[in-house]
């Protein structure tokens, strides 16, 4: 543990396999393409909205499990 300025500060570690890690990434690579697909301007607006849609929610849907997973993986160290 550190001491900052009267304030005590922890480092926080969190230990991942490499398909956790993948799975993380390839998560927020389908939010940020549907995101993405939301503001391109190269599709029609209704296939523009359909698949960023699709692609943020899946993105969005499937990292918040992931989140939780990392969260409960967390460790202290101090």
């Amino acid at each position: 543990m550190r001491q900052i300025a009267n304030e005590t500060c922890s480092m926080k570690t969190v230990t991942l396999t490499f398909p956790e890690l993948f799975l993380l990434v390839a998560t927020r690579a389908l939010l940020g393409a549907g995101i993405a697909l939301l503001v391109a301007r190269r599709l029609t607006d209704q296939q523009r909205r359909t698949a960023g849609t699709v692609l943020a929610g899946i993105g969005l849907l499937t990292t918040i499990p992931l989140a939780i997973e990392v969260m409960g993986k967390t460790k202290t160290e101090g």
